[in-house]
């Protein structure tokens, strides 16, 4: 398979490969020289931080900031 470089550098990892391999939007790969060509692989999971920050009630005090500031 052969894919063509986008205007700002880009290439599409195809999805099969993102399947194969565990890549979800988000997730962090590495990038590497190689002697002829470029190896790029995912670092490690996507991290879900809904579920890190579970139990904080950030939307809640975020919406109350907001409504502070709406009533100035």
């Amino acid at each position: 398979m052969t894919y063509r470089v986008g205007p700002k550098g880009q290439v599409v990892i195809p999805k099969s490969i993102r399947d194969h391999l565990g890549i979800h939007p988000g997730d962090e790969v590495s990038v590497t020289l190689e002697d002829h060509g470029v190896r790029v692989e995912p670092v490690g999971a996507g991290t879900d931080l809904g579920g890190s920050l579970a139990g904080f009630e950030l939307t809640e005090i975020l919406e109350e900031d907001r409504r502070l500031e709406q009533s100035r």
